[in-house]
């Protein structure tokens, strides 16, 4: 369902919420740039199922307001315009906002996709809210492979991304040795959205067993 937050700078964005709310353990979902579309609530629907208390911040909301992209070139033009509109310390602002909308007392996570992969490795490095962070295909990470992560990270890469190369990847890795990766040779970029065309079911299943692992062991 649909729900109103109210970040720290008072800008108030929309979110999309699942799962019980008398959760233990509470998932922030982040983005694609495509919106909280629908793959994106669906996504967050299914890990709602699976227990998990979610909230998916619309993060584009900043920009323009109920924003729901399809995964076609202009769509991807769309996204790509609005993401420059959204600077990365708001978007952390919104992060933050969909955090303290999980239930009282439940132990936080966040995950994310393409641009919220990034974003889930700044939750983990830019913020001490979370106890552990999951980033998939986050194509911004290696530009801040620097940053020190306060918590586990576990980070989901295509070998075949176009957009993300094996040295970028490479980058990362030695940057933080402590950090998990996962690579998958017959993935590209968004192999884990059944709307693109680069989904990869198995690399989907694989990843997604693995990410639920991670957090789930690190959240208590």
């Amino acid at each position: 369902m649909q729900i109103e937050l109210t970040a720290a700078d008072g800008h108030r964005l929309s979110a999309w919420r699942a799962g019980p709310q008398d959760a233990k353990h509470g998932l922030v979902v982040i983005q694609e740039i495509f919106g909280v579309n629908a793959h994106m609530k669906r996504l967050s629907d299914h890990l709602g199922s699976l227990g998990w208390a979610v909230v998916t911040p619309a993060l584009f909301d900043r920009a323009e307001r109920g924003v729901e992209l399809g995964y076609e070139a202009p769509d991807r033009e769309r996204g790509m315009a609005l993401r420059k509109k959204v600077s990365d310390e708001a978007a952390m602002l919104d992060v933050e906002a969909a955090a303290q909308a999980l239930p009282t007392g439940a132990a936080k996570g966040i995950i994310g996709y393409c641009w919220g992969g990034t974003i889930a490795w700044w939750g983990a490095t830019r913020s001490n809210t979370f106890r552990a962070a999951v980033g998939y295909y986050g194509g911004g990470i290696a530009g801040t492979r620097s940053e020190v992560p306060h918590c586990p990270v576990q980070l989901h890469f295509g070998e075949k991304d176009a957009g993300i190369p094996l040295s970028d990847v490479e980058l990362v890795r030695q940057a933080q040795p402590g950090v998990e990766i996962h690579l998958y040779p017959d993935a590209g970029h968004g192999f884990a959205c059944e709307d693109r065309s680069s989904y990869n079911p198995a690399a989907t299943e694989l990843a997604e067993g693995r990410a639920l692992a991670f957090l789930s062991s690190h959240l208590g």
